[in-house]
């Protein structure tokens, strides 16, 4: 990921923003502090049989810190979450908070203690994001490879995987969820990085045809994602955060190669879903780009949130 492009793409905007009180408000405290959408998505994955219908509620990105990412909000967005009665809850990564703007850190204890009352009967299970392996709570404080976020999601009773996968099933239909290892986790230089991702060791381990959900915090590995995997999930872009007509397309073609950084993408006989996430990243401003929980139902007939 370039973190120089997207930085002066969002100074940029937020500067724009700031010239006029009114969407200056809007964009730094309204939309990315109050606004909470639920973004519904039903699919039906050519590898996916009908009949193992899989309902899964979908957090990325939370970046928590105060003011606009408090534990309190994050326990109302689990709470959320819980109220659409999923069969399965996948959290994609980037606990810790993504920008300095902030009146004070909230520690992994404090965002694991509200994460923990999630609640799914096939249960809770999260990856890891680049801003958990760059940085502790904040940028700038010292990291500690993704422990503390590892320790606080397992104290919360949600699984860790990690370059893993793990068989589930439901009501008697067996399916598989693998979780990839970040794909930025290190800096190795000026706009370089180096991930400790191993999807070809992840997929060994999914022990017959079963279908897989692929868990991946950047969505840059879905070229790479072979047709045997089902669903691919992911957040990291933010859905661009601000949406201006014609210049987040261009920067996001420039960013990652590809326009498409938000919503349900089907290509070459592969699926994934991009969230926009719940927090923001360098600047603390989302404009036309909502946070949002997702409600993914996998296979069966369409059910209303």
């Amino acid at each position: 990921m370039n973190v120089l492009t997207r930085r002066h793409f969002l100074q940029g905007a937020g500067g724009l923003f700031l010239g006029t009180a009114g969407l200056g408000s809007y964009a730094f405290a309204l939309e990315p502090g109050f606004r909470l959408e639920l973004t519904s998505y039903h699919v039906a994955p050519p590898r996916w049989p009908q009949a193992l219908r899989v309902r899964a509620a979908v957090l990325a990105d939370i970046h928590a810190c105060d003011p606009l990412m408090s534990a309190a909000r994050v326990r109302r967005i689990a709470e959320l979450a819980n109220r659409l009665q999923p069969d399965i809850v996948f959290l994609l990564g980037d606990f810790n908070a993504g920008h300095r703007y902030v009146t004070a850190p909230v520690y992994p204890e404090q965002w694991g203690e509200a994460l923990s009352i999630l609640r799914a009967p096939l249960g809770v299970y999260a990856i890891l994001g680049n801003h958990d392996w760059w940085h502790g709570p904040l940028p700038g404080m010292p990291g500690d490879g993704g422990e503390s976020v590892r320790k606080a999601l397992r104290h919360a009773n949600i699984a860790v995987l990690e370059n893993d996968a793990i068989r589930i099933a439901n009501n008697g239909r067996p399916f598989w969820v693998a979780g990839l290892a970040d794909q930025l986790a290190y800096r190795a230089g000026p706009r370089r990085f180096e991930g400790i991702d191993d999807l070809s060791g992840t997929l060994a381990k999914v022990g017959d045809d079963a279908p897989v959900v692929l868990l991946a915090h950047e969505p840059f590995v879905f070229r790479r994602v072979p047709q045997e995997v089902s669903l691919t999930l992911c957040g990291h872009t933010h859905g661009g955060q601000v949406n201006l007509p014609l210049l987040t397309a261009t920067y996001a073609e420039a960013q990652f190669g590809t326009r498409r950084i938000y919503g349900h993408i089907a290509e070459h006989g592969r699926q994934m879903i991009i969230s926009a996430g719940l927090g923001t990243s360098i600047l603390p401003v989302r404009f036309l780009c909502p946070p949002e929980v997702v409600d993914v139902q996998i296979g069966g007939a369409p059910a209303t949130a």
